[in-house]
Parts: structure tokens; sequence; C-alpha cells
């Protein structure tokens, strides 16, 4: 005999039924979760390539002020808003001109608390994806395992044989553990993409924070604490000077 999906679920009791409707609200949630952490990291990685390269250029201008006005412009760029954070921290004394070690080290326990803040925001939502993939084909398993009990309840209650007289019985259970493997799949692959993802956003939320950190270094101790990228900055400062 064949059944179709739709008479299959038809025929479902109200606890596979109600497994089936848990399924599909996790699976919900999960999908408004996965779309919602796309769209924010799309919207953070396109302002932080428009912020990145003014944000440089002020900064080898050496005009502060206006950086931090423009990394407050950006709320949705990751980068912008460890930076800005950062030299909000010592701006009076930016416009005083006069930014020590001490002050240094003020923008640098900045750049660790925004940062934690950040990644926090980045990784609200993860743990619903993960609970999804890691608990919908058990959820599903429970809709199978009640469907089978109910199956041989049927068969020996009747006192009929056979795996003819539970086929179908079986096969609506199993559909339960179909669907939680299917709401589960999407799910564990958005975790892994997202986690990797910010990971990367990560890596460069921490390197031109550094980048920054150095510079400010420049600017009260010389050469010292200097790397390659304020490096690049200087001599392309002297070479402007001697044209």
């Amino acid at each position: 005999m064949n059944m179709s999906l739709m008479e299959l679920y038809s025929s479902m009791g109200w606890f596979a039924k109600g497994i089936v409707f848990t399924l599909l609200g996790m699976s919900a949630f999960s999908f408004t979760v996965l779309i919602q952490k796309w769209w924010s990291m799309r919207k953070a990685q396109a302002e932080t390539r428009k912020f990145a390269p003014e944000f440089s250029q002020f900064l080898e201008e050496d005009n502060l002020i206006e950086a931090i006005k423009l990394a407050e412009g950006y709320k949705k760029s990751h980068v912008a808003r460890v930076l800005g954070g950062a030299l909000a921290e010592i701006r009076p004394l930016i416009q005083d001109g006069s930014v020590t070690v001490s002050d240094i080290n003020t923008s640098e326990r900045a750049v660790e608390r925004e940062m934690l803040m950040t990644i926090v925001d980045l990784k609200r939502g993860l743990g619903v994806l993960a609970t999804v993939g890691a608990t919908a084909p058990f959820v599903g398993l429970l809709g199978t395992t009640m469907g089978i009990v109910n199956s041989f309840t049927g068969m020996a209650s009747s006192g009929a044989g056979g795996i003819s007289a539970i086929a179908a019985g079986v096969a609506e259970a199993l559909i339960t553990t179909a669907i939680g493997i299917g709401v589960a799949i999407p799910a564990v692959w958005a975790f892994n993409f997202f986690q990797t993802k910010i990971d990367n956003l990560t890596a460069e939320m921490t390197y031109t924070s550094k980048e920054m950190i150095d510079y400010l270094i420049k600017g009260v101790s010389g050469e010292f604490g200097r790397s390659r990228f304020t490096r690049e900055f200087n001599t392309a400062g002297q070479q402007s000077i001697s044209q």
C-alpha cells in the first residue's frame, strides 16, 4: 500500500503531530536567527570596507578627532566600534595634545572591553543554532520511539502479526526522525559557518586595534613599538614632505 506524506501525517497520533509541530517551530526559529546573523554580519563587513580606508587616511594625516567622528558614524562596523571606543577614552587628552603612556594603557583596556562586548553581540543567537542542531534529531527520535511503541501495542491488541501489520505505523513513526535530521543539518551548517566568520572578524578587530595602539605609541615615544603599518604611514609622510 502506497501512502503519501500527507496521508501519513493525517494518520499520525496527537503525540507524533505535536513532535512535528515542535520541530517545525525549531526550524523556523533557527532560520530566523540564521537570516538575522547573516544580514548583520553582511552589514558589518560592508561598513568596515568603507570605514577602514577613511580611518587610515585620517591617521595618516594625524587627524584623530575626525577619526573618532568617523568611527562614531559607522555603528554596524565591528572594527569601528572597537577603534572608536578606544579613541573616545582619550579624546579630551588628544585634543590637548598630551597623550601619555598611561593614556595608551587606558586605550588598550578600552579596546579589550569593547572587543568583548562586540564579540558577545556577534555570538548572540549562535546558542539557538547549536541547540537546534544538537537536539532536533533526538526530538524526532522521541516521536519515532513512541510511534513504534504504538505500532507494537496495536499489533498486540489486535492479535495480527507480520511486518505488514506494523509497516504503516513504522513508516509513520520514522517521519519524525527524518524531519528532525532535516531540521538539524542546516542549523549545524549555519553554526559552523558563523563560528568561523566570527573568528575571522575577531582577528580583524585584534589586528586593527593593535595597529592603532602602535600608532599612539609612536606619537608618545618615537620609534618604539612601531609596526610595519605605522612605518609605512611615516615613510609616506616623509616622502610627501621631501617632494
